[in-house]
């Protein structure tokens, strides 16, 4: 006995045996939205045909994919904008600082750094002793500077008058470098967050829209892979009755 084909898709208008379709009210609520906007005479008791159904899906797949990758192009195209808006590269602040320095800056610096040292202080401390000594003992008969030591007051004097502004060079060349240091901290954090802004975009982008259409996607082919199973088992069942009313045929 063949099963009568009192099923009528609402897509394709043909007509379907119960197993070969599915009624609206058994869908997902995408798919069944889908259906409707494409038949407005489409009801909860609907029937669709399983290739009408599969063309859906497939459709359905197709524009949430090309919706994901025009979101993603757009996203790509505006964190490669704002890196060509942000050309600053990371210099080397020895290479900018101290790769220009003038033959007065290097004596500078060479000064402020023997000027804050132990060695200078040791050097300095074994001078004034031996200045005093001499003097005091008359050391080898000589009395340049007797006590007060005035003369030895003037060279300290002298030594530091000229010291300092020397040493305040230097300290204006580190005040430089900090400031340059400063500088170039603040673009490269500048430039980071701004990758990171948008690498976050990104990321929220997967987690609140991509991830959960893979999700449905998955649902729709697991869903397929039933339907598949069930129409297989349908055919199993009617290949049994076929093969049982031979046998009963043949006893006959």
């Amino acid at each position: 006995m063949a099963i009568k084909k009192n099923q009528i898709c609402v897509i394709c208008g043909n007509r379907f045996t119960i197993t070969e379709g599915l009624f609206l009210r058994d869908l997902s609520d995408l798919l069944k939205e889908q259906v409707i906007q494409t038949n407005k005479y489409a009801k909860e008791s609907s029937f669709i045909c399983l290739k009408d159904l599969q063309k859906l899906r497939i459709d359905r797949m197709q524009k949430t994919i090309d919706q994901d990758l025009k979101i993603d192009h757009q996203m790509s195209d505006q964190l490669q904008k704002e890196l060509e808006k942000n050309t600053y590269v990371i210099k080397n602040i020895n290479d900018t600082v101290y790769g220009k320095r003038t033959r007065g800056q290097k004596m500078a610096d060479a000064v402020a750094k023997f000027g804050g040292s132990w060695q200078f202080i040791i050097t300095f401390s074994v001078i004034i002793i031996l200045w005093m000594t001499i003097n005091i003992v008359h050391l080898f008969g000589v009395n340049f500077d007797p006590y007060p030591f005035i003369l030895l007051n003037l060279f300290l004097s002298c030594v530091a008058a000229i010291q300092a502004p020397i040493i305040m060079m230097s300290q204006n060349r580190q005040a430089d470098r900090d400031r340059f240091d400063s500088e170039n901290d603040y673009r490269t954090n500048t430039k980071s967050e701004m990758e990171i802004r948008i690498l976050h975009e990104k990321m929220d982008q997967l987690n609140e829209v991509q991830w959960p259409h893979i999700l449905d996607i998955q649902k729709m082919q697991i869903e397929v892979l039933s339907e598949i199973e069930n129409e297989i088992q349908s055919l199993k069942t009617e290949k049994q009755a076929q093969e049982s009313r031979s046998t009963r045929h043949s006893h006959k």
